[in-house]
């Protein structure tokens, strides 16, 4: 199992404080992507948007999404690419750990979800175990 890096301490408060904002209080486990998510409508879109802003600091969209890292790109083709109107968010890498957020409107506008997580990380080993623990999820 690897061993805790103290360096992904910044990372993961800011998972903490992403579900203490965030505007609903369902996350689940997509075991699909391997990855936290939430659903939302629109009435609370605006605050779930600025907790995901604030915790991962980076932002993609379908026209920029070639400008980034390798892990995300790879990470999204495998998410089925990224449509106009969704958003790829991510955080780091930090000590070689690289965050992701999936923000991806329905198409009802009523309702989008979003899924986070960590790329390329064994979600039964740390660093996953300590990011299903802030978010109350299980595989």
């Amino acid at each position: 199992m690897a061993r805790w890096n103290d360096q992904w301490q910044p990372m993961f408060d800011g998972f903490s404080r992403l579900k203490a904002k965030w505007p609903t209080r369902g996350w689940s486990w997509d075991g699909r992507l391997a990855c936290a998510c939430s659903s939302f409508t629109a009435e609370v879109e605006h605050k779930a948007l600025l907790a995901t802003r604030e915790a991962l600091g980076s932002e993609w969209t379908s026209a920029s999404i070639s400008g980034a890292p390798q892990p995300l790109r790879k990470l999204v083709e495998r998410a089925g690419g990224v449509r106009t109107g969704q958003i790829v968010f991510s955080g780091g890498p930090l000590a070689g750990l690289l965050s992701y957020g999936l923000w991806w409107p329905w198409g009802d506008s009523e309702t989008t979800s979003l899924r986070i997580g960590l790329a390329d990380v064994d979600p039964a080993k740390e660093p996953y175990i300590k990011f299903r623990e802030v978010f109350g999820v299980t595989l």
